[in-house]
């Protein structure tokens, strides 16, 4: 395995495209860490870094936005805005015909798309600032307010929101894999080196036993990401025979693959930004002056506290309901089905059109519901893992292991099949 590994790696730098792939892609990476520490003024960072430590929650997301939210960096708001200007680009698309339209056409369609996304991501990286904003002020982190202060301290994390989304588009162009997956890999991986030196600091409180059942986790963790981002159910297609100038042509037979994760890790995402709001709520009531809503705000986050039963069962209901809406979004069976039976294609048994899209719907439905139990383990895996264990934070969560080995293995067979379209090329 490692041979086949360093194999690989030599193969890489022995093709001059790759290895500027790769290394412009390991530029941008340690660019987008430089601006990870580029701290936006009038914030008490050290208050604020403990309120992360101490804050599942908060510390999910700091982890997900690579410690820029700890540091309150310029890019503190991250490639999120983009992230959900795309999610509700693909929602459009299913109520408005002519945006549906523009998503199958070519190249410059798809450009003209990609732009509404940026211009949407303006607004949104707006309100996510603001909201940022909101929750400091809310915990007195604030050196300086005033509304000059706030519209300079908004406007920068913004001007950092479009940074990283170009970034991201640079990988795209010139780099390897894709962009926005790439940002949130190189943010999560700078966190492990310092939760595991928190591990290390905390090693001598914890029993063998805990440690050991952390290690288990990580590696069945891994395993299951692994085998469940590859596991696919094949659909065989049969092509129709047809007799042109004497000649047959078609009557192969092929799969329609489908993955048992079609959503990947977007139901998580979905999931997480409603799980936020309880807490957030929760946090502004206690700053009331009636003692009542005080009391609400309390019990608010107590119930909704990472290690709670109420957190626990909201949270996986969550992640397997939108794993579903998600597949609808991501999976349309009736393009599918019609693709299928433009091009003379069809499901051994189930007559073209409408009678195949049932059977893909039906299908579909069954193998997320294998998908949806899967994400929603994962997703509740860390507050499990610290109720099991004792340690209340947790560096690295099911949720941004997933990220990391989905990531991962999209951009390894990128690069494989990268070098077996170079070395056709070159012996063609």
């Amino acid at each position: 395995m490692i041979e086949n590994f360093l194999n690989k790696i030599q193969a890489i730098f022995a093709n001059p495209k790759l290895k500027s792939k790769l290394l412009f892609t390991l530029a941008i990476f340690a660019l987008t860490r430089v601006l990870a520490h580029i701290p936006v003024p009038a914030v008490d960072l050290d208050q604020l870094k403990y309120i992360f430590d101490s804050n599942q929650f908060l510390n999910f997301l700091n982890i997900f936005s690579g410690g820029t939210l700890a540091n309150f960096s310029i890019v503190a708001v991250g490639i999120s805005p983009y992230i959900t200007a795309s999610i509700i680009m693909q929602l459009l698309g299913m109520v408005f015909p002519k945006i549906k339209e523009m998503q199958k056409e070519g190249e410059a369609s798809r450009a003209k798309l990609n732009q509404y996304m940026r211009l949407a991501s303006v607004p949104i990286a707006i309100v996510q600032a603001i909201s940022v904003l909101a929750l400091l002020n809310s915990q007195n982190l604030l050196v300086a307010s005033g509304f000059s202060n706030t519209v300079v301290v908004v406007a920068t994390l913004v001007a950092g929101a479009m940074i990283m989304m170009w970034l991201g588009e640079l990988i795209n162009e010139r780099g390897i894999g894709n962009g926005i997956s790439m940002i949130l890999l190189a943010g999560i991986i700078s966190q492990i080196p310092s939760g595991a030196a928190s591990l290390f600091v905390f090693a001598d409180t914890i029993e063998l036993s805990s440690l050991l059942l952390i290690v288990a986790l990580l590696l069945g963790v891994i395993w299951t990401v692994v085998f469940m981002n590859e596991a696919l159910r094949k659909i065989p297609i049969q092509y129709a025979k047809r007799i042109r100038g004497g000649r047959q042509y078609g009557g192969q037979q092929t799969h329609l693959p489908i993955k048992v994760n079609v959503a990947g890790v977007m139901p998580i995402i979905f999931a997480i930004s409603l799980m936020m709001l309880p807490s957030f709520v929760g946090r502004l009531l206690l700053l009331a002056p009636n003692p009542s809503l005080i009391s609400l705000g309390e019990k608010i986050i107590i119930h909704f506290s990472p290690t709670s039963l109420v957190y626990l069962i909201t949270y996986f209901v969550l992640v397997f309901a939108f794993s579903y809406f998600s597949a609808i979004i991501f999976f349309n069976a009736a393009d599918i089905s019609d693709e299928l039976k433009k091009s003379g294609a069809f499901v051994p048994g189930i007559r073209p059109g409408s009678a195949t899209r049932k059977f893909l719907e039906f299908v579909v439905t069954r193998i997320t519901f294998a998908g949806a139990i899967f994400l929603a383990s994962i997703a509740v895996l860390p507050s499990i893992a610290q109720i099991m264990t004792g340690i209340q934070s947790l560096a690295v969560g099911g949720t941004s292991i997933l990220i990391v080995v989905s990531v991962i293995l999209d951009t390894s067979k990128q690069i494989n099949s990268q070098l077996l379209s170079e070395n056709y090329e070159k012996y063609s």
